[in-house]
């Protein structure tokens, strides 16, 4: 006789519901978008099948999709027709992303949480996140004084959330105190804590049309040091952030479930570019079955302590979860 059978809690699909331990919901899923100027319509991604660089009037009607299929926000990127070597877009009121946050809170910001990639990248001449020194180098304290403008810019535009994505030292506390002196203590800080120095990043420079020379590995983690991902999260909590980001997500979840572990407020998690592409490539091939990894890869994300997932389906598997 076999007293303990685990398998009678995997007996039927009711039953599975019942006893599973991680669960899909739809607010838990944010979706990246790109917004360029200059265009009349959308322009596909061809390295991420499905997702477009989208004009102004096109987001505004994505958007609306995106908040009736009940997710929980978007997170816009503006891809400008000029750069510079100081980003000045970036701050201009009438650069595209703060237009197209302007457009996009107008629409929805009363049922998505409307957030910002606060960072310089798509908006510099030499792609790089932050102003260069006279060496090259990216000058980080330089780089902190344009992200404090850029916070007040996107947080005046009706941004909600500003996802602090470009790894300076002290960028959490620059841009919180800049915020609550220009009376914007309501906006919240997302640190991307823990953001590694990827290979998977690659569609994501075709989506924001990257101008990078050179890489980035003087100010995005090695992704061999996990302990300075949880460093480095623990740092931007100190420092005053809302929610704190690991990325990616499916290569990092030992760093995503320690961060979890140790943090006391919400951790995210996104799944980027390659990760996308690479599912889309191998089910477009025929193999692997397309839906089911999909959600895999995302409870994956969710059972190793992710509280919300940045996904480029997010208002496709929205739907699926509907269906269900």
């Amino acid at each position: 006789m076999i007293p303990i059978r685990p398998r009678r809690l995997r007996s039927t699909p009711a039953m599975r519901a019942l006893t599973a331990e991680t669960r899909l919901h739809r607010s838990r899923l944010v979706l990246p978008m790109f917004v360029r100027e200059g265009i009349d319509e959308p322009v596909a991604i061809t390295s991420m099948p499905g997702v477009v660089q989208h004009s102004l009037d096109s987001v505004r009607r994505a958007v609306t999709e995106a908040a009736e299929a009940g997710i929980g926000g978007v997170m816009l990127f503006g891809i400008p027709e000029e750069k510079d070597a100081v980003g000045s877009g970036a701050t201009d009121p009438d650069g595209i992303l703060n237009v197209a946050t302007r457009v996009v809170a107008e629409e929805v910001g009363d049922a998505l949480v409307v957030q910002t990639d606060l960072c310089l990248d798509e908006f510099t001449d030499h792609g790089h996140c932050g102003v260069l020194a006279a060496d090259g180098s990216v000058d980080n304290d330089a780089t902190l004084e344009r992200y404090a403008d850029m916070a007040i810019a996107q947080a005046e535009s009706g941004s909600q959330l500003l996802g602090l994505s470009g790894m300076m030292d002290g960028q959490v506390a620059v841009v919180r105190a800049a915020l609550d002196d220009a009376g914007h203590s309501g906006v919240a800080v997302l640190g991307y804590a823990a953001k590694y120095a990827s290979a998977f990043y690659g569609p994501f420079r075709e989506a924001v049309d990257s101008s990078l020379k050179g890489d980035r590995r003087s100010y995005q983690l090695d992704p061999g040091n996990g302990r300075e991902g949880l460093r480095e999260a623990l740092l931007d909590i100190d420092e005053g952030a809302d929610v704190v980001m690991v990325k990616p997500a499916s290569h990092y979840l030992d760093v995503l479930a320690e961060v979890a572990a140790a943090s006391e407020i919400p951790v995210w998690a996104y799944q980027v570019s390659g990760e996308y592409a690479m599912l889309e490539a191998a089910a477009a091939h025929g193999w692997i079955t397309r839906r089911p990894a999909i959600l895999e890869s995302l409870t994956a994300i969710f059972r190793a302590g992710g509280d919300v997932a940045l996904t480029y389906w997010a208002v496709e598997v929205a739907r699926w979860l509907d269906e269900r």
